[in-house]
């Protein structure tokens, strides 16, 4: 059995078309649990409605307490083999759950699986297909962007999934941990994916696990808060899982990607567009300063849960720089794309 696990706060309709797409899964078992963070949008009474299509645990929270802290909340009460999350702004076709359990269970050293995750207002675009890192701890989903045009069918490891749509086996959770609820959202299923990575777990992404994301719905794409807090999980991810010898190099990579990110900004690509004129890029950059100084301040925590790490180490860091290697982002690529 699947458990699904969908985080909701104030997205009433769109999380209604994510519940009508899983009553619609066939072929798999599966009960659903919501963690509802303080909706006060009618959520929950929508929620109710819907009792009786599949199994369904509603665990309700006063307040927003964020992506990690509730995914977490669902993932303790998971019954299933396997536990899969699923954005409230997704839509998963029909065989989704199937076709992850499939890919799960092909080999027991596989602990998560990546779905194709279409963009909802265009289909045809990619919004991710797995994920892929820069060496300063940045990372971005794979193919995001590119016209589906079939590049991305093929059955292949990946570095680790996006937290839209995504499963993992319970097992690789019990060993690892869940969230790291110091994330609160943005980069929090990169730090899980590579802590399973470190762990010796696989990836595999399945292509044939489709679902459609309303990208943004979250914080929107142009907000402030929403880069302050990929700016410091940026540095997060890295203090806490990176190699030492990458981890010391991350001020040099983090300003060649600056470098070429104001290139890219000059010719219009890339995550500046969506800040116009020079107010729009002064906000950008006191949002970056914001997230630089947030991590900087989180650091001796972060620092500390290092230490962690080595009770579940599998992989040595030879291995995990040879993993970022692998799955690096070009600095042309990272540069032109937005977040």
């Amino acid at each position: 059995m699947i458990s699904v696990v969908i985080v909701n706060w104030n997205r009433r309709e769109l999380l209604r078309a994510a519940f009508e797409s899983l009553a619609a899964q066939h072929g798999v078992d599966f009960e659903v649990i919501v963690v509802d963070n303080g909706s006060s949008d009618g959520s929950v009474e929508m929620i109710d409605s819907f009792a009786t299509r599949f199994p369904l645990r509603l665990i309700r929270n006063r307040e927003n307490r964020g992506f990690c802290a509730a995914n977490n909340q669902g993932i303790a009460v998971a019954r299933g083999k396997f536990v899969a999350l699923l954005n409230n702004d997704a839509e998963a076709d029909p065989d989704w759950l199937s076709v992850l359990l499939r890919a799960g269970e092909e080999r027991s050293e596989i602990g998560m699986v990546a779905s194709k995750i279409l963009v909802h207002e265009d289909p045809r675009r990619i919004d991710k297909v797995g994920h892929l890192i820069y060496p300063d701890g940045q990372n971005r989903g794979r193919g995001s962007g590119e016209v589906d045009r079939g590049q991305y069918d093929q059955t292949t490891d990946c570095l680790w999934p996006d937290g839209c749509a995504a499963l993992y086996r319970k097992a690789m959770l019990d060993e690892i941990g869940g969230f790291d609820e110091d994330f609160f959202a943005y980069a929090d299923d990169a730090e899980l994916g590579l802590r399973g990575r470190i762990a010796g777990w696989d990836c595999v992404y399945a292509p044939g696990a489709r679902v459609r994301h309303h990208r943004g719905t979250t914080l929107g794409l142009a907000s402030v808060r929403r880069l302050v807090l990929i700016e410091r999980n940026r540095v997060l991810l890295a203090a806490k899982l990176f190699p030492w010898r990458l981890l010391l190099l991350n001020p040099f990579y983090y300003l060649l990607r600056l470098s070429a990110g104001v290139a890219a900004g000059v010719r219009g690509e890339g995550e500046t567009k969506r800040y116009p004129g020079l107010s729009g890029k002064l906000r950008m950059g006191w949002a970056l300063l914001r997230g630089d100084c947030a991590a900087l301040w989180m650091l001796p925590r972060i620092l500390s849960k290092r230490k962690e790490i080595a009770r579940f180490r599998k992989r040595s860091d030879a291995e995990v720089l040879e993993l970022l290697r692998r799955y690096r982002i070009s600095l042309k690529e990272i540069s032109s794309q937005a977040v």
